[in-house]
This record gives C-alpha cells, sequence and structure tokens, in this order.
C-alpha cells in the first residue's frame, strides 16, 4: 500500500500536492524563505509571477499558450486534416489514450493563497495578490471540467500524509460554484485596471474570464438536459452578460478598424505587438528575448502541421457583403472557388488564401494562391501566419498571440442576453452589428434579424428557431474561427454530431480542367483520374481517382468528374454521447478506484 500510495503521488498528481512549498524550502533562508516571500508586498508579487510562467508553456499550463491557441482548433466540425481524430473514430480512443489529470499548477496557486495572509502585507495588497491566484485557480478548474465533468474540488495546499489524496470527485455544480467564487473575488479584488503590454491580468481579464466561463456553463445547463441542472441555467447566463457588459463599460476597449475593413481584423493575428485597443490578453512574442511562436511552421508545412483547411460547409456561412446568407444565391452549390469568394463578408479573405494574396519570397512579393501540399479543401488558412516564407520553418514567428479579445467578450453578451430572450435592437447593433461593421458588411447592422436562415439552422442547428441566436453563433463560428473555442462551443450546444460533418472542399466542375485560382492568368491545379503525360509547369496535380495503387483514395468529387472535392471520406467519424467529455485517463484510475470513470467509457 506505501508503494502504490508513493505511485500515486508521484505519477498521477505528479507534484500536485508537493511542489510548491518544497521549491521554497530548497532556496538557502537568507534570501527566499518562507517568511521572506509572504511578509512583503514585493515577495507576493514575485511569487505570484510564477502563476504567469503558463502563457510561455510549461509541460503543466493553466492559460492556454501561443502554441496551443494555433493549434487549438484542430479538432473541429470545420475543420479538415491530415488524419481523423483518434477520439472520432469508434475504438481508438479510451481511457489508456487519455490525459489531462495533472494538478501540478493547483498546488502552488494553493499553497499561496493559505500563506498570503501575513498582516505586514496591506490588506489590499494581499487581496490583489490572492485574486490573482483564485483567477488562475478559476481558469485552471474550467479547463478540468470541461474535460472530465466533475472532479476534486480541492482548496488547500496537501502534504503526502492527508486523506484527502485519495478522496472522490465532487460534484459539478460544488466545483462550479466555486469556481464562480474565485471569479468574483478576483474581479472585486484585483487591482490592476491598465496593462499596455496585454501579459498581465487585470480586472476585465478577470471580468472577462467570468464572461467566458458562465456562458459555457449556463448554456451547458440548458442544452446538456441529462445533468438535470436546466433550473440554474439562467443563473449563469445572467452573470455571463453582467461580467461582459462590465468589459464593455469600464474596460476602455474598442474594436480594431485601423487597417480599415480589408485589414482591420487580421491585424489583431499577425503583429509583432497586441494591437491594444481590442487584445485584452496575449501570449507576447519579444525576438530580444528569443520568446517566438511556429505558426507558419504549422500552417504552411506539408508534414509539420496537421494541415488544417475549412470545409465548404462552413465557408457558406461567411455571407455576403450586403449582410444576405451566401446560400441564397441561386447556383451557389456549383460556383467554382473563383467566384465563390468574391463579394462576400471581408473577414473571409483575411482568414483563407484568395483573390489577390501574396506573400513574400526570397525578398519577392508573389502571387499565392492555396497550394495543394498543404489544404486538402482549397480553403487553406492564413489567420495566425505571417506572409513572408521566411518564417515558414522553424519556431520563428515574431507576432503576438492573442488570449483574449473584446470581440469574444462582445459575442458572450449577445449570446447571453439571446439565451434569457432579453436581446434588444441596441444589444444586437454594439455586437454582432459592429463585428460586421467591422468585416465590411452593410446590411443588418442596426436591428436584430427577424427571418431564420434555413442554410444555417439545417446544417448546424435545427433545434434553435430564435432568428439573432442562429446569427450570433454564425458571428461566433466566422469572429473566433482557429482561436480555440469551437469544440467547446459543440459541448456546451450540445451538436456533438457537427463533427460527423463531411470534410469538403470547393467545387471542381470537370476533370483535367486547369484552375486558375487567384485569377493571375496562370493555372495552378488540376484534378484527374489518369495523369496526363504532359504538365504544365508550376501546376499541382491531384490524382481523385477512386484508388492509388490499388489503396482506397482519400481525396476524390462528390460527383466522381466532378463536384465538391472531398477528403478521408472512407474512414469514419462516428459521433458518440460519451465524447461530451473525456475519459479518466486508466493510469489515475487505477492509482485511486475512487475517482471512478466518465459514462460510457
Amino acid at each position: 500500500m506505501k508503494t502504490l500510495k508513493k505511485r500515486y503521488i508521484g505519477l498521477c498528481l505528479a507534484g500536485l500536492f508537493l511542489a510548491g512549498c518544497s521549491e521554497l524550502e530548497q532556496v538557502p533562508e537568507s534570501t527566499a524563505s518562507k517568511n521572506a516571500v509572504f511578509s512583503s508586498e514585493k515577495g507576493l508579487e514575485l511569487y505570484a509571477n510564477s502563476f504567469y510562467d503558463n502563457l510561455t508553456g510549461p509541460d503543466f499550463s493553466i492559460l492556454p499558450t501561443a502554441g496551443s491557441i494555433i493549434r487549438s482548433d484542430e479538432m473541429a466540425d470545420f475543420a479538415a486534416r491530415t488524419q481523423v481524430p483518434d477520439f472520432l473514430r469508434d475504438g481508438a480512443y479510451g481511457p489508456r489514450q487519455s490525459s489531462g489529470w495533472d494538478w501540478r499548477a493547483l498546488r502552488n496557486i494553493n499553497y499561496f493563497i493559505a500563506n498570503a495572509t501575513n498582516p505586514a502585507v496591506p490588506a489590499d495588497a494581499r487581496r490583489h495578490y490572492i485574486g490573482l491566484a483564485r483567477f488562475f485557480r478559476a481558469w485552471f478548474y474550467f479547463d478540468k471540467v470541461k474535460r472530465f465533468g466533475d472532479v476534486p474540488w480541492i482548496n488547500k495546499a496537501m502534504d503526502v500524509t492527508d486523506a484527502d489524496l485519495f478522496r472522490g470527485r465532487d460534484p459539478r455544480v460544488l466545483v462550479m460554484d466555486s469556481v464562480l467564487a474565485d471569479l468574483n473575488y478576483a474581479t472585486q479584488n484585483i487591482r490592476t485596471t491598465t496593462d499596455n503590454s496585454r501579459s498581465l491580468i487585470t480586472k476585465s481579464v478577470a471580468y472577462g474570464l467570468k464572461s467566458r466561463i458562465c456562458l459555457f456553463e449556463g448554456t451547458f445547463r440548458k442544452y446538456q438536459t441529462t445533468y438535470n441542472l436546466g433550473s440554474s441555467a439562467d443563473k449563469w447566463l445572467n452573470e455571463a452578460a453582467n461580467a461582459a457588459q462590465a468589459v464593455m463599460t469600464e474596460g476602455g476597449f474598442s474594436l480594431n478598424e485601423a487597417g480599415g475593413t480589408d485589414k482591420s481584423y487580421r491585424q489583431l493575428f499577425i503583429n509583432k505587438t497586441p494591437v491594444t485597443n481590442e487584445i485584452m490578453l496575449s501570449a507576447v512574442s519579444d525576438a530580444a528575448l528569443s520568446v517566438f511562436n511556429d505558426a507558419n511552421w504549422w500552417w504552411t508545412s506539408a508534414t509539420y502541421g496537421a494541415r488544417v483547411s475549412f470545409n465548404r460547409t462552413f465557408v457558406n456561412t461567411y455571407l455576403n457583403i450586403d449582410g444576405t446568407p451566401f446560400t441564397n444565391k441561386a447556383g451557389y452549390k456549383t460556383m467554382t472557388f473563383m467566384d465563390e469568394v468574391k463579394g462576400r463578408d471581408k473577414r473571409l479573405q483575411q482568414t483563407i488564401r484568395m483573390g489577390n494574396y501574396t506573400r513574400v519570397n526570397g525578398g519577392a512579393t508573389e502571387p499565392a494562391p492555396p497550394v495543394f501540399s498543404y489544404t486538402y479543401t482549397g480553403y487553406q488558412p492564413i489567420k495566425w501566419a505571417l506572409d513572408d516564407a521566411y518564417y515558414d520553418g522553424g519556431t520563428r514567428n515574431d507576432n503576438s498571440i492573442s488570449i483574449m479579445r473584446y470581440a469574444e467578450i462582445l459575442l458572450n453578451y449577445a449570446e447571453a442576453k439571446a439565451e434569457l430572450g432579453t436581446l434588444t435592437d441596441a444589444d444586437w447593433a454594439r455586437t454582432v452589428g459592429a463585428l460586421r461593421k467591422r468585416a465590411g458588411i452593410t446590411g443588418g447592422l442596426s436591428a436584430k434579424p427577424t427571418v431564420v436562415d434555413t442554410y444555417l439552422q439545417t446544417n448546424y442547428f435545427p433545434n434553435i428557431s430564435d432568428p439573432s441566436l442562429l446569427e450570433i453563433r454564425r458571428e461566433r463560428g466566422i469572429e473566433l474561427a482557429l482561436e480555440g473555442f469551437r469544440f467547446a462551443d459543440i459541448i456546451r450546444w450540445k451538436r456533438g454530431e457537427l463533427m460527423e460533418q463531411v470534410w469538403n472542399g470547393f467545387y471542381v466542375p470537370a476533370l483535367d480542367k486547369p484552375l486558375d485560382l487567384n485569377e493571375d492568368g496562370k493555372a495552378d491545379v488540376v484534378f484527374y483520374k489518369v495523369k496526363p503525360a504532359t504538365q504544365q509547369a508550376g501546376v499541382t496535380y491531384i490524382n481523385v481517382a477512386e484508388t492509388v495503387n490499388g489503396v482506397p483514395n482519400p481525396q476524390r468529387l462528390s460527383n466522381d468528374t466532378s463536384g465538391e472535392l472531398t477528403w478521408l471520406n472512407n474512414i469514419p467519424r462516428k459521433w458518440n454521447d460519451k465524447y461530451y467529455l473525456y475519459p479518466i485517463p486508466e493510469t489515475d484510475r487505477l492509482l485511486n478506484p475512487e475517482i471512478g470513470q466518465n459514462p460510457g467509457w
């Protein structure tokens, strides 16, 4: 039993209740004793800085890192990728493959909270730094609850003799009520109101996180009806709306419009320094400190990244520039890529390669249509990638990566109000209307919609009949695409079936027909079943025959010799409701059977 206990502490919790104080106690008493750390405001500040280490990506992180954000939507309904995720393949994922039951960061936080009580430190300083710690604890637990549901609520720094090391999980209600209490404390006591670096937790960031978490929990309780928590959904939605409103009225943020409708959206994702009027929190790159990310490598490599490309069903949701649905156009199903991308919401041209998009290569600016050594669908993302081939190999990117921005807060507010049935035309205008105006859309900005878009309803949300809520969900998908929200949104809306969507691409009118994707007078790609004896230089040739060398071909056309590109339709993706929660990792469950297992796993 003693051996089992040692294994559990070392492997399952990996320092959950061991790391924090031991690090302090190993430092010489004269320089960093426990008393020295906790008896002065400077000591609290230095300790609290350890919470921020998670922004640069340690082995155990609370906040998302630059690397995790740029990859974070690789498992989403709109994302075709190199391989079907094991999570969605029958029998390929289970407790043995699961991960994330890691609690190391929590011990550090709880140890700080327990000891930051020295009366020698001014009370407001103590409250401020404890508020920071509770902010990080709230985010830590939010991620755990999203992933596993019920988890143990631990608000003390345990040691190896604590009997609670081997107890079971606490109910979701208890844990999330405790998270809300942490968020309330943080918003009331964090005293930092401005931070031009966008790398610190401010009062507005705390309110922003509260709006994010409360929106998730409110809608989860409303739509995930098997939990019987629907009666408390409105409480959480009201908390979400009020927290978002606090940012909107007191935070001093605004949507970035400095680059005009053609550039202002993408500036948020490729700027070296955060665009401070909209970005609220960022993983900031710094060449002087050799802090970079690998966005270009991930988004341009034929081998390194997951080669994530949007599917056509999602691209169809981008509105026409006049605010009408693209799918209201006659013949939209057979429009070629060159035609379908014209006259659309200008975020589309700032999210994928299209039109006159160019990149720098060896100092020369060159046209850059979709490249089929990367994309499977033709809709190749550019959102995080810099427009210079210099950055394409290795960890070279120096663009700062947004963790939280004002646009999300506007969408949190709009969705919470719509779910509560209290969204007004004025609310619409200052949230969705403002976002669409920034995107160059000219219609439907000042009043909430009154007509349901049947394409959106049929393909995405068949149980939603409120036009405003449908449009807010459309807007959220487009505005926040590739920022890591989509799978969590699918979970809270209980729309896991969307993960079964066909990975479809642009329409190909015929085999052996060269397509000039950016209309610069040069052919870019040809789709064939029998490769031509001679090929044009600079053209990519894609085999869409039924088999290649006797093996089923994952790249096909929906009508065999014409139609939408399809990718990996030969590998089934089947949603099961057990996927709304991840399984508890088998190793951890064996070490502590009291934690149990999630339904279906």
